[in-house]
């Protein structure tokens, strides 16, 4: 567990070091380009002016720069034969529905935005995964050096040559971020994912599911309704790699979708004492899973003081949109806290989020399991 706790804290300090560091670098290279782009003597208005100018330039480089991101997958995902599912920027999302496009919004801590799609067939257990994954920080880099003549051309002093440079900037933080294999305790980036599937087929085969699942949500399939064979627990030592651990813990989503409570419970607790790749995002969704069902099962206070920690709270407020999320603070106040206002509250969020949320079947998923919470309060022993 000591071992498993390093690791954890040495992937996190190195991708924290690295952005931080890429971070800095930006920083004070904005300001020397901004006093060697401003005329001496320059009034400090104008001064104060640019500054924030440069600051407005940096937000835009950046969301330019995410779309462009998603844009290389895009792109190299239809070269490699895949087909759109669905295009994010932000929480503003674009979603084939029933063969149309339908603008959705769904926000997950952590991301600027996601281009997923629908994988080609596997032959011989392979499928093209490189370009795919690497598409984004590729497209990233092609228009950052097309940008460099663009910054030399302009001339000093003018907006262009200052949102050139940013364009630059944050694109060269964004190709090298996202391109270079890091992992992280939250995600790992697309450039880890590249080298993990190359290398792991049965890394390949658990992406492959997962992006087939996807496509299927799209078309309106619960996942309790999706092939068995999709959901086939993997061994402890193939969990060691993220990739094949998310199918743990879809296998569990999947439990608790069928409402196969115990079992679901079973593997939560398994998932979460065995060593594996799992990252961050998923581990807390299966820790609020874990404390629904301690809701709706014994419901011991003492349990459920452990499960629900100040890294957990800190978690669901940033993903405070996220039906699950919603759900287990829903039960939390029906079951635990017995809070008829904060019952209210976690409905009326979860009702707002339902209106626009890409995945309606998620949503009948999550409403069902609140229905549940419900009989349990009122004390159906049927449940």
């Amino acid at each position: 567990a000591k071992e498993k706790k390093k690791s954890k804290l040495g992937r996190h300090l190195i991708s924290i070091s690295f952005f931080t560091v890429m971070g800095v670098i930006l920083g004070f290279a904005m300001i020397a380009f901004l006093e060697w782009q401003l005329p001496e003597g320059i009034p400090s208005s104008e001064r104060a002016t640019r500054t924030c100018l440069m600051l407005v330039f940096l937000y835009l480089a950046w969301l330019i720069q995410v779309v462009i991101h998603e844009t290389g997958h895009l792109i190299c995902g239809l070269l490699s034969g895949y087909t759109f599912s669905s295009f994010r920027i932000g929480s503003f999302m674009l979603l084939k529905e029933n063969g149309r496009l339908v603008t959705k919004r769904l926000k997950i801590a952590g991301t600027g935005g996601q281009c997923l799609m629908a994988p080609p067939e596997m032959v011989n257990g392979k499928f093209p995964v490189v370009l795919y994954n690497l598409g984004g920080s590729l497209f990233n880099l092609i228009v950052t050096l097309l940008f460099v003549p663009v910054l030399i051309a302009a001339p000093k002093g003018g907006l262009l040559a200052l949102f050139s440079f940013l364009m630059i900037g944050i694109g060269i933080i964004s190709s090298l971020g996202n391109g270079i294999p890091i992992r992280t305790e939250s995600v790992d980036n697309d450039g880890y994912n590249a080298v993990s599937l190359h290398k792991n087929e049965h890394a390949m085969k658990a992406f492959w599911i997962q992006m087939k699942a996807n496509e299927q949500l799209t078309k309106g399939i619960r996942t309790k309704d999706m092939p068995d064979e999709w959901f086939e627990v993997p061994s402890d030592e193939a969990m060691k790699n993220s990739m094949v651990a998310t199918i743990g813990v879809c296998a569990a989503s999947r439990l608790m979708d069928q409402h196969r409570f115990e079992e679901a419970e079973k593997l939560i607790n398994h998932l979460l004492e065995i060593e594996t790749g799992m990252v961050a995002l998923h581990r807390n969704m299966m820790i609020c899973d874990l404390i629904y069902l301690e809701l709706i099962g014994r419901n011991r206070s003492d349990r459920l003081e452990e499960l629900y920690t100040k890294e957990l709270k800190q978690f669901m407020k940033a993903m405070r949109t996220f039906p699950s999320v919603i759900r287990m603070e829903y039960a939390y106040s029906l079951l635990a806290d017995h809070d008829s206002e904060g019952v209210a509250k976690s409905m009326a969020a979860f009702e707002k989020v339902a209106a626009t949320y890409p995945y309606p079947n998620d949503i009948n998923t999550e409403r069902e399991l609140m229905e549940i919470a419900e009989k349990v309060s009122l004390g159906d022993a049927n449940v």
